[in-house]
């Protein structure tokens, strides 16, 4: 139907009569003369109807926008001062012979190229936002993405090979989605959240070289970088270490990011421990494009009379910091404040501050530090005037959450940023989490093999570090995996540890320890959220951006209207009644 594309069209195709095909982006009437800008996936192009061409002239007077159109017609080169150079057919534009409507189009709700249109409206109407080209530029990066992913594993021996999606429930941290069994009365599969134990399985059937991207479920509360669906690089190996699994996907991210934004990574990634992130950055998945860390301020705050900070700096459980913002002695108290209710999300009781003006420094709670402590406290953070100290002094997991998530708020703010992209290997996480009640939970998932052997996992397990790496750029982890347990000793020992029996092992994933006593080879693997290297690689603030049909922060598809209701029919032969 089609000789060419709109966008394709320049000053070497002038003279000549093309066909093409689009939606009319734009209809402006001009003092007799009709022009449409024609838009298809390569851009627009601009189309001139002359009334001498009456009968064509008359089908162009009945067009609106979102009209889909056949245009015949000649190129020409637009009139000196008339061209356009922000489009790739600015400098020439087509003269209409002929125009054929394919379909028209009812009163569009939003203009496609509006930027103000709600989130809500873009997610009801979302084959109307993807016509726009922001989106549709950002669905070609991922398709960029994912081509240049499957190639790598094809020239590196990875064999690309699928996974079930209706499979058994495995304590992976996420709810499962469940899926009913008609057949098997009362039971149900449960969508993977990831294909973690069928790789390893693959692992253990001898192709020592998997990937898959592919589609995870996790029945989670959600946020700006997280989906009930999403889409992983899922990658094992056998008989590779974690050094040599770090560097194959160095290359691999390096190499992507080169050829698909054209961007220069480091040729080698740093690393950095996940209690020297925790010390410096609050978190473990440090944003190392911004100039700030947090100061330990506990041996300076023992001994004074604040027991804001005194108390804290005494206990082995708390912890008293302090972050130093450049520059920031210019920010005002309204803002102060809203830092103040900003931490306070992550429990922090209050934000103190001290501020090094011209004349010195000032704060609330300089009277309660003296002036040999105020010393002490600007010679560690380095500050000098113009710059503010924010303090934290809490339980040591508030005084990080809080202060580490304030850094990153701020830099954000002020733009305090030293570099465009900065990656960086977080390692050696811990094993398990201590809960409430006194009991450990893995903190990846319990196939994650230690750095210790099973003597030392059994006689000190909250000491215990694992074989765990996780792959951040710019503050955004894009990559987790880890070395698996391969010994059905060391195996059965972290799930004792976890308080799994041997009978509840059995129950939930004895098809995996039966599978460890049949020669199960040393292997390991990682995971990358594809979703969320496109949010990062395209700057986009939400996953929901970068994924053509996404769910909203409840989990429901605006388009669809899904989740819905069923026929009760259909829930009698599932076995199902519901409650409301």
């Amino acid at each position: 139907m089609r000789t060419h594309y709109c966008g394709e069209l320049n000053k070497e195709y002038i003279d000549q009569t093309v066909d093409l095909c689009g939606w009319v982006n734009r209809r402006r009437d001009h003092g007799g003369v009709i022009f449409l800008d024609l838009r298809d996936k390569q851009g627009i192009a601009q189309i001139i109807i002359n009334p001498e061409q009456q009968e064509t002239f008359s089908i162009a007077e009945g067009v609106r926008s979102e009209f889909v159109l056949r245009v015949t017609g000649q190129v020409i080169a637009r009139s000196e001062g008339m061209t356009n150079e922000k489009i790739s057919s600015g400098q020439i534009e087509v003269v209409a012979t002929n125009i054929e409507i394919l379909n028209n189009s009812k009163p569009i709700p939003f203009q496609i190229d509006s930027i103000d249109t709600s989130e809500e409206v873009r997610l009801k109407y979302r084959y109307l936002d993807l016509r726009r080209e922001e989106m549709q530029s950002k669905l070609r990066l991922r398709s960029k993405v994912t081509h240049f992913m499957r190639d790598f594993m094809d020239r590196n021996d990875f064999l690309d090979i699928e996974t079930p999606f209706l499979t058994k429930a495995t304590p992976e941290g996420a709810r499962d989605y469940l899926v009913p069994s008609r057949t098997h009365p009362g039971e149900f599969f449960a969508l993977p959240q990831s294909p973690q134990l069928f790789k390893q399985l693959l692992m253990m059937s001898g192709f020592e070289r998997y990937y898959q991207i592919v589609k995870c479920f996790r029945d989670e509360d959600l946020r700006a970088d997280r989906q009930p669906e999403f889409t992983q690089l899922d990658v094992e190996t056998s008989f590779m270490s974690e050094d040599e699994i770090m560097s194959m996907m160095e290359e691999m991210t390096r190499e992507m990011f080169k050829s698909v934004i054209d961007v220069d990574l480091p040729s080698k990634y740093p690393v950095i421990s996940y209690q020297e992130a925790m010390n410096l950055y609050g978190v473990d998945r440090p944003d190392m494009r911004i100039p700030m860390k947090m100061v330990d301020m506990d041996e300076i705050m023992k001994g004074v009379d604040f027991k804001v900070f005194s108390g804290p700096a005494n206990d082995n459980a708390s912890r008293v910091a302090a972050l130093k913002i450049p520059g920031g002695a210019s920010i005002s108290r309204k803002n102060i404040d809203k830092y103040t209710k900003y931490v306070g999300i992550y429990g922090a009781k209050g934000l103190a501050y001290i501020k090094l003006n011209e004349d010195g420094p000032s704060s609330p709670i300089l009277k309660f530090l003296g002036d040999e402590v105020i010393s002490q406290i600007i010679s560690n953070t380095e500050a000098v005037t113009g710059d503010i100290i924010f303090f934290g002094a809490d339980k040591t997991k508030i005084v990080n959450e809080s202060l580490g998530n304030l850094r990153e708020k701020i830099a954000n703010d002020l733009k305090i940023y030293s570099s465009d992209w900065e990656p960086i290997w977080v390692v050696d996480f811990p094993m398990f989490d201590t809960n409430s009640d006194g009991s450990l939970s893995a903190v990846h998932h319990p196939f994650t093999a230690p750095s210790v052997s099973s003597e030392e996992l059994i006689n000190n397990p909250e000491a215990a570090l694992s074989k765990a790496y996780d792959l951040v750029i710019n503050g955004s982890e894009i990559g987790g995996g880890s070395i698996r347990i391969h010994q059905t000793e060391m195996q059965q020992t972290v799930l004792k540890i976890l308080g799994i029996n041997e009978e509840d092992a059995q129950e939930k994933f004895g098809f995996l320890l039966n599978a460890l006593e049949y020669g199960c080879p040393p292997h390991g693997g990682i995971a990358f959220g594809l979703d969320r290297i496109v949010m990062i690689m395209t700057g986009s603030e939400s996953i929901r951006d970068v994924i053509a049909f996404p769910k909203t922060q409840t989990a429901a598809c605006m388009l669809t209207d899904a989740p819905a209701e069923v026929p009760k029919k259909i829930l009698r032969e599932l076995n199902i009644k519901t409650i409301k």
